[in-house]
């Protein structure tokens, strides 16, 4: 050791005696702040995190070690120095990995000067530092694999400049064989290799905060190989070409093979072997939870999760798949024998892709792909398949991936949350499963299914429908044991009782026309009748099988308990203007949203009851309630459930979208809320720091009015950060911000809450204030900064409150509603067969709730409204799914759903960095530069003084 030692200091001592080791190391930390400052615009970026200088490391490396490297053996042989090393009694492998060390000092020392810049994000952000970790150990890595190679094209040459640009081409070719650049005209599987091969691509991995044994391995076996090389390369030099060294240079030569073959060998083997590695970043993004190891050792049984993923796939997808297959993987072995986890390819297997289609509908996808000289068309899968007994739910490539724009107009697509989709997939399968024989024996009744067909008239696409229908019920009604009974009904059938006219009256089943201007019209409908009660069916898509099965079994399960979650959604009535035209508040993107995971179920709350199937009610715009519509919301709060409400004071009128008017709340929840402890105040925040709103300006431009549309402040969106919200509780501490909308302030009855566990999870900045005014069109002529003007009094006011502990009812003391009479029964709508009948329960009113009770109030209702949605996405793109993600962590919270919310927020830590003035960040930069180059200076300078107080040191000291 002490000679390798001995070689390392001689090299660096040779290396700070001239200005080489401050040229280079100088040359690289500048090039990395540059491409860190300006090539990645870290500043423009707002985040606070490393990756933008790990992205350019493998290339700056290699310039940087052909750079050290290049003289190492080079000048050794041009001094003619290199004879006397050979004939010093000291080991060749040990004078290589003196001179290797010298270098990886060197590159330490230059990765070291960029220490500053990590400490500056962190100073600036919440930076997490286990990628940073991660980073600096793949760069170390990857720059000894650099340094090998290096030395090995030094000792073949001893010219220098030949040395240096075989070095960067060698390291180039082993960074580029990984590279999309190479990989998007290769296959998934020879793709796949490449990546495998790849120095860059494994970098990646590493730089991204996960340690895995694969890329350890492959890293120190690149190493180790070119070291050998190395060694080999300068031995031969010793050899003579007579018979007396013939069996040491064919030993030599069999040595080194079996050293690069026992290599591969070593990487072969741990290839499979996922589960060795580290995790370190800070939420351990990248490794499965307990919660997801719960899940899966508590399945009764067998999982099957298949991925359908294209072998020529879309070059944007297809580093995605050794991901995927990576995560399925670790559920395989999470599961312990419970999971069967596989990825195929549909296009090489028409019997795997036929069943996709027909049985679990799943489609390809067309994705245009551009080449150097054309533009094309391919079909690709990108879809998992997660089946649990009768329930399966299938991710396509939409729901799992997020697509980001970078400064270079290229897109940066990954994967946005893969376990979480995995886990919430699974969950609903398991949750929703049960046998079919199980569930028809929970009917006391048969259940009878009326297929719905007129074959005369049916179009021509749906031709072969009834017999889909009729096949499906004839499967179910043979594993019924006589608790299922179908029926084939042609309404133009003379024979037939269910003539178009009771349809029509009876069951409210309007007939189709054949086409836009056809006078002939047709039936195709499902019509389920089970207690007395008619549902009507409409199975989404083409009438496949499947959308059939599900829309069946779907209906069956509804009027069944122990499935999945459900969720009541009770939203305001239609309204209905001065000459009959009505319109309701859409609020579509919600139902979606929450869909995803629960069942969710538009609620009646007119009979005075929520149905006792409701996990948790979720009230959006309450307002022109009666009381027992109150009275429901009450007793279901008082029973211990969860009880969302959405609304303020004021609501976007939905007959008067094109003028943007508010309306005032009337009959609303305002004095239960106020009972309960919960306030919500007069007027509407505004703010200004808002999200722009999208309104349409004129200008005159060379004597012609042009409109267009423009952003502008808006106070009345309220644009709540981070440091606007309860980073304590899990409803928003994943959540980088959200919009208020037309929002109303929300405020906590201290005295009634005093015995109850609170949380003010949104509130304004302190520069907000209150307006009572509901004109709320902007006045950029009177008010240019903001178009409103501002009020006197400027404070902070919270927009959103949670609440769990004890509630007193609203209605103690105070004669139930369900008690007073009745007004006169009025036809129902059509859109009413939907809502969930729930009977009248007439026992005395619960007048006090149990500590699990929980409610939650947001002082807008408009934040989830469809149409303000739309006019958000328009602007920034993916802000408004904050939006809906907030209404789902609410859900979560509220039926004690922590675990997929914890899996959630995992990964979404907020890494937004502090504002800082355009000085500021100059002064940042220039600080970096300064503080790097000095340390470089003061390095090389205690170096030189270190070497003027040293005696003279014998290159290898030989012992006796």
């Amino acid at each position: 050791m002490k000679t390798i030692l001995s070689i390392t200091r001689k090299e660096l001592s040779a290396y700070f005696g001239s200005a080489m080791a401050l040229i280079f190391i100088g040359a690289f930390l500048v090039a990395s702040l540059f491409t860190f400052f300006w090539v990645e615009a870290f500043f423009s970026s707002g985040v606070a995190e490393l990756r933008p200088l790990f992205r350019w490391m493998p290339i700056l490396l290699i310039f940087l070690v052909a750079a050290l490297t290049m003289r190492q053996w080079s000048e050794e042989q041009r001094s003619g120095t290199l004879e006397l090393l050979l004939t010093l009694p000291a080991q060749t492998i040990k004078l290589v990995l003196g001179k290797f060390l010298a270098v990886m000092a060197l590159v330490a020392i230059a990765l070291g000067l960029t220490l500053p810049l990590a400490i500056t994000v962190g100073l600036l952000g919440n930076l997490d530092w286990g990628p940073v970790v991660g980073g600096y150990l793949a760069a170390l890595l990857l720059a000894g694999a650099y340094a090998a190679i290096g030395l090995f094209a030094s000792s073949r040459t001893d010219n220098q400049v030949v040395a240096l640009i075989v070095t960067a081409f060698i390291g180039g070719l082993f960074y580029l064989v990984g590279s999309s650049g190479v990989t998007d005209f290769a296959g998934a599987n020879i793709a796949e290799l490449l990546r495998a091969i790849g120095t860059g691509s494994r970098f990646e991995s590493i730089e991204r905060g996960v340690i895995d044994l694969r890329d350890l391995i492959y890293y120190l076996s690149l190493t180790a190989l070119f070291l050998f090389l190395n060694t080999w390369s300068l031995d031969r030099k010793r050899w003579s070409s007579g018979l007396r060294t013939q069996d040491y240079r064919r030993n030599m030569n069999v040595t080194g093979a079996l050293v690069a073959l026992n290599l591969l060998a070593l990487n072969i083997w741990v290839a499979p072997l996922q589960g060795l590695r580290a995790d370190l970043t800070e939420q351990q993004e990248f490794s499965l939870s307990q919660t997801t190891w719960d899940l899966l050792n508590s399945l009764q049984e067998p999982l099957l999760i298949r991925a359908y993923i294209s072998e020529k796939t879309h070059p944007l997808l297809a580093p995605l798949a050794p991901q995927v297959r990576d995560m399925l993987r670790e559920y395989q072995i999470a599961g312990n024998g419970k999971v069967n986890a596989e990825v195929i390819d549909p296009i090489s297997d028409p019997e795997a892709e036929n069943e996709a289609a027909r049985t679990y509908g799943i489609q390809s996808t067309p994705l245009q792909v551009s080449g150097r000289y054309e533009a094309s068309l391919i079909n690709v899968y990108f879809d998992i398949l997660v089946r649990y007994g009768d329930q399966n739910t299938v991710l396509n490539f939409q729901d799992m991936i997020e697509v980001n724009s970078q400064r270079d107009g290229t897109v940066d697509v990954r994967l946005r949350n893969l376990e979480y989709d995995l886990t919430s997939a699974i969950k609903k399968v398991s949750s929703g499963f049960q046998s079919i024989d199980a569930l028809f024996a929970s009917y006391k009744d048969p259940v009878k299914l009326l297929i719905i067909a007129t074959p005369d008239t049916l179009p021509q696409a749906f031709q072969d429908a009834p017999a889909t229908m009729e096949k499906v019920a004839k499967e179910l009604q043979q594993k019924s044991n006589g608790k299922f009974e179908y029926q084939v009904v042609n309404p133009d059938d003379p024979q037939s009782t269910l003539t178009r006219t009771v349809l029509r009256e009876q069951y409210q089943l309007q007939s189709t026309p054949v086409s836009l201007f056809s006078d002939q019209t047709y039936y195709l409908n499902l019509l389920l009748i089970s207690g007395g009660q008619a549902q009507a069916l409409y199975p989404e898509g083409d009438y496949s099988e499947t959308a059939v099965r599900t829309a069946l079994e779907s209906a069956l399960k509804r009027s069944s308990t122990g499935f999945i979650k459900v969720v009541g959604l009770w939203t305001p009535p239609a309204m209905t203007d001065q000459y009959g035209q009505s319109a309701q508040t859409s609020m579509q993107m919600i139902n979606r949203q929450l869909s995803r995971d629960y069942t969710v179920r538009t609620v009646d709350l007119a009979t005075g009851a929520v149905p006792s199937d409701i996990d948790m009610l979720l009230v959006i715009g309450p307002r022109d309630m009666s009381d027992k519509e109150r009275y429901a919301i009450d007793q279901y709060l008082m029973q211990g459930g969860a009880v969302v409400i959405a609304g303020g004071n004021y609501y976007l009128s939905p007959l008067s979208y094109d003028t943007a008017l508010l309306g005032q709340v009337s009959n609303g929840l305002n004095d239960m809320l106020a009972h309960y402890g919960v306030n919500i105040g007069t007027g509407l925040v505004m703010d200004p720091q808002n999200e722009p709103f999208p309104t349409q300006v004129q200008r005159q431009v060379q004597g012609y009015t042009v409109q267009e549309v423009q952003a502008v402040d808006y106070p009345f969106f309220v644009d709540v950060r981070t440091d606007g919200m309860d980073r304590s509780n899990a409803i928003v501490s994943s959540l980088p911000a959200v919009t208020m909308n037309w929002v109303s302030p929300v405020e906590l009855d201290p005295a009634k809450n005093a015995n109850r566990k609170t949380s003010v999870l949104l509130h304004s900045t302190s520069q907000a204030w209150l307006r009572t005014d509901t004109d709320i069109q902007p006045n950029f002529q009177a008010y240019p900064d903001l178009g409103f003007a501002v009020g006197d009094e400027r404070k902070s006011y919270p927009l959103a409150v949670a609440v769990q502990g004890q509630f007193e009812s609203y209605f103690k003391g105070k004669p139930s509603p369900l008690t007073q009479q009745e007004p006169a029964a009025t036809a129902a709508a059509p859109e009413a067969a939907t809502a969930t009948p729930a009977p009248v329960r007439p026992s005395s009113a619960l007048e006090q709730s149990p500590d699990t009770a929980r409610l939650v109030v947001i002082g807008s209702s408009d934040f989830l409204n469809d149409i303000v949605l739309q006019l958000s996405s328009r602007l920034s793109q993916d802000r408004y799914l904050n939006n809906l993600q907030l209404a789902q962590n609410v859900v979560d919270w509220s039926v004690a759903d922590l675990d997929l919310l914890t899996i959630r927020s995992r990964g979404t830590v907020s890494r937004v960095l502090n504002p800082l003035t355009e000085s500021q960040r100059t002064t940042w930069e220039v600080a970096n530069y300064v503080i790097a180059l000095l340390a470089l200076i003061a390095i090389g300078a205690i170096w030189r003084l270190r070497q003027r107080n040293e005696t003279p040191m014998e290159l290898v000291e030989v012992k006796a």
